[in-house]
């Protein structure tokens, strides 16, 4: 009975042409999936955009939640006689106006 070798006949080591059968063959299969980056781009490009307008309803909703909760929080401190009852609602309300500031610009400045 013969003994398997790690060469074949001709001296060549069987590892080295299994490893390059491997790497061909990756090869072959990065070339059937690639396709033109330009369409990539603009295809990414659109799916960005679709994002766009669900994420600028999202940002009001968030604004109008954080506005109703500022308001309680104002109406609280109010009804307590805090004295910085104006600091804390000039806060309040800065962040709301700049949630929605942030989605117009946002909006605006990408031009969807």
């Amino acid at each position: 009975m013969k003994k398997c070798s790690w060469k074949f006949e001709n001296g060549t080591p069987k590892k080295i042409c299994f490893t390059g059968a491997i790497t061909v063959l990756s090869a072959l299969k990065n070339q059937i999936y690639s396709q033109d980056g330009i369409a990539g781009i603009n295809e990414a490009n659109q799916q960005v955009r679709s994002y766009f307008d669900a994420g600028t309803q999202l940002m009001y909703a968030i604004g109008a939640i954080l506005g109703l909760i500022g308001a309680v929080k104002v109406y609280q401190k109010w009804n307590a006689g805090d004295p910085d009852t104006g600091k804390v609602a000039a806060a309040w309300f800065g962040s709301c106006v700049f949630l929605v500031v942030v989605a117009t610009v946002i909006q605006s400045f990408f031009g969807v």
